[in-house]
């Protein structure tokens, strides 16, 4: 089964289409996935390939400031990560509505991601129930809870921040999937973590499972630990996520 690999540019947003070759011309369930932080889309291909040949087509977008749109990094600390996030958030729906208008989608919306793609996934399962499953790879659902950690460590550095910066930021509370766990409302969702992530670590993750997995709403939440494993993600895991999502179809 070959694949079929497109570059288009959405809009704004630069993505690359992976598909089947002879799925090409039909309606089928749309993935798209996010890339991680200081990465592209060429980068999350192999991925991309995975879900292809599970009969979905597959959107990998640029993030804002990132690929074709990569820009200076904000000196102030982790703006340009937050605001590459919130990018996604808002681009959300110009793709969705993009493969909807082409005859390109047959209704059927899945998301993942990993890492910084992986906060992004968390975070649009807070606001579009439209979306039928999702897989989060190194990624954190509690974003106010990394924010805060992330100004901690900074200030343990002397990093000094604006005195309005979590207010400037006040935007995460309303897409912090571990304060509003409810709002999965049942759906499946794949979280794949290594135990020795240091960038972004385990524990959060192992916390928001371990609270919402019983729940009637957290009932189809799935969690696979990389015992030993980093910051990487490696193609046992790109094929287990693949497999996830085309079990939800």
């Amino acid at each position: 089964m070959a694949n079929k690999v497109v570059k288009k540019q959405i809009h704004t947003i630069p993505v690359l289409e992976v598909v089947r070759d002879e799925l090409a011309g039909e309606r089928l369930p749309l993935v798209i996935f996010y890339h991680g932080w200081q990465i592209n889309k060429e980068l999350v291909l192999t991925q991309g390939r995975k879900l292809a040949a599970k009969g979905f087509r597959v959107c990998l977008p640029d993030a804002p400031n990132h690929g074709e749109r990569k820009q200076t990094l904000s000196p102030i600390p982790s703006v340009t990560f937050w605001n590459s996030i919130q990018g996604n958030l808002f681009e959300f729906e110009t793709l969705c509505e993009y493969y909807e208008k082409e005859g390109l989608s047959n209704g059927e919306i899945y998301v993942g991601g990993l890492s910084m793609g992986g906060i992004t996934t968390c975070a649009l399962l807070t606001h579009y129930p439209e979306i039928k499953a999702a897989v989060c790879l190194m990624g954190e659902p509690a974003i106010v809870d990394y924010r805060n950690r992330g100004i901690e460590r900074a200030r343990a550095f002397n990093v000094d921040f604006p005195q309005s910066y979590v207010d400037l930021m006040s935007w995460q509370e309303k897409f912090d999937l571990s304060l509003r766990p409810e709002l999965l409302a049942g759906r499946p969702i794949y979280f794949w973590h290594g135990t020795e992530d240091p960038k972004i670590p385990i524990d959060s993750v192992k916390r928001f499972v371990a609270v919402n997995q019983g729940k009637e709403y957290g009932k189809n939440i799935v969690f696979e630990i990389g015992e030993g494993k980093k910051h990487l993600v490696h193609t046992d895991t790109m094929d287990a996520a693949a497999s996830f999502l085309a079990a939800q179809k």
